[in-house]
């Protein structure tokens, strides 16, 4: 184990003690679990709103973080919260199992800008979804946090729908972005992300696409050397907690926790920011160059399929989202 892996093990450990003793004093301890690893933002963020919420609440309610699935995966989590194993999650577009609106969270093309997206999750539409997701699932968002938007990268410059004639994509197993690059041209093959790497080395596909930070950690800037702006998919992701857990607070509580969960959001918004800007930074140092492509023309390609790839019902708010 090196000496970055020991003293991370060791403040995980360090934290973990302090949780404990933290929940022993509290009227209410709430388990998160999440998939990202402790250096990742949502980690981070996790840590953020447990201190507000034992501040807020004067100790009675602690929040105990268990990332890299160490609760289990996404949906044993989900499903744990609705059993009553488990209390608090970070969840999106996988709620769409209960919740079908949850969908919405994740649309290529529908989103033009991180200021479109908050006016989206932060209004009647993201109203509408959460209300489903209570509803239907049994787990309360109590806010929300922004994702990277997804980007094509490539050995070559694609500035328009026309540059991208046959050309193998990698996309993840999700039918609505199977059939948005078809619309726009390419040749999209579904596969795993371990097999990612190897499939762009060996020429199986020509590109894949996914936000910077899956850029980067999966080490894609070794064999692709340009990532064309096509920011197809903004998305957003849910910091949640179970019906049966909410229930069973005081109001007092509730509202402390809704209070922290906005500061969360904050600090959150301005880790994402950094982030971002970090990535471009650290990507061109190793060669990568940033290409502006015709996003308007991807989209304008792209729109009908996706309309015609979620639920009937889904439709009209669908085409409100691509008309604001």
């Amino acid at each position: 184990m090196t000496f970055h892996k020991l003293a991370n093990f060791a403040a995980t450990c360090a934290m973990v003690a302090l949780m404990g003793s933290a929940a022993a004093a509290a009227e209410v301890t709430l388990k998160l679990g999440h998939l990202a690893n402790e250096e990742n933002i949502w980690h981070k963020a996790a840590l953020k709103f447990a201190e507000e919420a034992a501040a807020l609440t004067e100790g009675r309610v602690a929040v105990e973080i268990y990332p890299n699935e160490s609760l289990g995966k996404e949906i044993d989590v989900i499903n744990g919260m609705q059993l009553g194993t488990a209390d608090m999650t970070i969840t999106g577009e996988s709620l769409q199992n209960w919740a079908p609106r949850a969908a919405l969270l994740a649309l290529p093309y529908a989103y033009k800008s991180l200021a479109h997206m908050d006016e989206v999750a932060s209004g009647e539409i993201g109203q509408q979804i959460e209300a489903e997701i209570v509803d239907k699932a049994g787990i309360r968002p109590l806010t929300y946090f922004a994702r990277g938007p997804r980007n094509l990268s490539a050995n070559r410059e694609i500035t328009k729908p026309e540059d991208l004639n046959g050309f193998k994509l990698r996309v993840p197993n999700v039918p609505i972005f199977v059939s948005a690059w078809q619309a726009i041209g390419a040749n999209p093959t579904p596969m795993a992300f371990s097999e990612v790497f190897t499939s762009l080395q060996n020429g199986t596909i020509e590109g894949q696409e996914n936000p910077l930070a899956l850029f980067k950690s999966g080490g894609f800037y070794e064999v692709q050397k340009v990532v064309n702006k096509t920011e197809h998919v903004r998305s957003w992701i849910y910091l949640t907690i179970s019906e049966r857990s909410w229930g069973k607070l005081s109001e007092a509580d509730q509202a402390a926790l809704l209070e922290a969960a906005k500061r969360t959001q904050a600090y959150e918004r301005e880790l994402f920011l950094a982030d971002e800007t970090a990535l471009v930074a650290d990507l061109e140092g190793r060669g990568v160059t940033f290409v502006e492509v015709d996003q308007a023309a991807f989209a304008a390609k792209a729109r009908d399929a996706v309309i015609g790839s979620v639920a009937e019902e889904l439709r009209p708010m669908v085409e409100q989202i691509f008309n604001n």
